[in-house]
């Protein structure tokens, strides 16, 4: 028996893969990190289920219940928001599991970031806009290393997606500036993609920090930069006529 790493999706139960809500109906054992993932999704499991909420475990605590749960041969399911492998904490947990000779298998989820496009409508690579998405943070209490300062990343002025900044706005779009972002870059922030109580604010560089204040927006939010979220764009060369590739010739 082994550990299976779920990717539960942004929030929305249905956007859990049809994998994942397999293994979780199957389980007799569900760890979920409680301060994110929707518990609607608990739902899906099983009478009889023991289940535990990572938000008030440590490391140890999570490993010793997974440890004795393989010991038991019950097939057991770590629960995480999005997909488990950004901002996850998984590799700590993985490490763990090998020390101890545990196998596992690590299912994906629906990212929040790109949850956060859908609920735009926007596409993050456009044409003769950006065709590099970054996904980052603002250094807080887990530092960042310096060569991935926001400063240092803005100047590339590619579409960024900035998890776990929201509370630190106006540090952020200082950085931003700071990094060659002009002032009136759109920013928009989405709080709780997918989620009954989606919330979508709008505005710039400039401006956003004000914006998310009055809207009370100080966390569970993704803060996407970029000319992307601007209406002008190239057309795809993909559906163009005169450009042929292997399935249709040029007009």
């Amino acid at each position: 028996m082994h550990v299976s790493f779920v990717g539960a999706g942004p929030g929305d139960p249905e956007l859990i893969t049809v994998k994942g809500q397999r293994l979780l109906g199957e389980a007799d054992v569900i760890i979920y990190a409680g301060s994110l993932v929707n518990p609607a999704l608990l739902s899906l499991a099983k009478q009889g289920a023991s289940i535990y909420n990572s938000a008030s475990m440590t490391l140890d605590e999570v490993i010793e219940v997974m440890e004795k749960a393989v010991a038991r041969g019950e097939k057991t399911v770590r629960l995480h928001t999005g997909d488990p492998s950004i901002y996850g904490a998984i590799q700590e947990q993985m490490d763990a599991l090998d020390t101890k000779k545990i196998t596992y298998e690590v299912i994906p989820g629906v990212s929040s970031f790109l949850a956060t496009a859908a609920a735009l409508k926007r596409e993050y690579t456009l044409p003769d806009v950006s065709q590099t998405v970054i996904i980052t943070r603002m250094e807080g209490r887990t530092p960042v290393p310096e060569k991935e300062k926001l400063a240092s990343l803005a100047s590339h002025n590619a579409t960024m997606c900035i998890f776990l900044s929201v509370h630190m706005i106006d540090n952020v779009m200082k950085e931003l500036m700071d990094g060659g972002y002009k002032e009136d870059t759109p920013v928009a922030i989405v709080q709780k993609a997918s989620w009954p109580d989606q919330k979508i604010v709008r505005g710039t560089v400039s401006t956003i920090g004000q914006i998310i204040t009055d809207a009370k927006i100080d966390r569970t939010a993704m803060i996407v930069v970029g000319r992307c979220l601007d209406s002008h764009y190239a057309l795809s060369r993909l559906y163009a006529p005169e450009f042929g590739h292997m399935y249709r010739d040029a007009k």
